[in-house]
This record gives structure tokens, C-alpha cells and sequence, in this order.
């Protein structure tokens, strides 16, 4: 398996405050899902990188040109 990664920024809203973070996730799994927020929901791979709150998801958006 490649260790080739890409840059997601996720935005989180919490108590009436938007935050944003930036994480790294397999490229692999990204271009195993068909949607980028069912990779960060259900894959094993990303999963052991990130946790993701999903109640207070409210965007993600790949950063690096994948």
C-alpha cells in the first residue's frame, strides 16, 4: 500500500463557533470512497489516523489537487 497522503480541512461547528482543522488521510482511501465524508466515517484506514466528530462536521474539502 502507497504511503502517498492528502491534505483534508475539515470545519467543525460547536456552540454557535465555526473552527477549522487540517488533517493528513491515506490518498488510497480517498480514492476508495466515492464521497470524502464517507472516507472519513467508515475507513479502517483514516479511522486510525483522525477521529472525526460527524455531529459537528459541517464541511470538508481536499486541499491538495488529488
Amino acid at each position: 500500500m502507497s504511503s502517498a497522503t492528502v491534505k483534508v480541512q475539515l470545519v467543525f461547528a460547536e456552540h454557535g463557533a465555526f473552527h477549522r482543522e487540517e488533517v493528513e488521510i491515506p490518498l488510497a482511501s480517498l480514492r476508495a470512497n466515492e464521497r470524502l465524508v464517507d472516507c472519513l466515517r467508515e475507513d479502517p484506514a483514516v479511522l486510525k489516523r483522525v477521529h472525526v466528530d460527524a455531529s459537528k462536521l459541517c464541511a470538508a474539502f481536499v486541499l491538495d489537487g488529488a
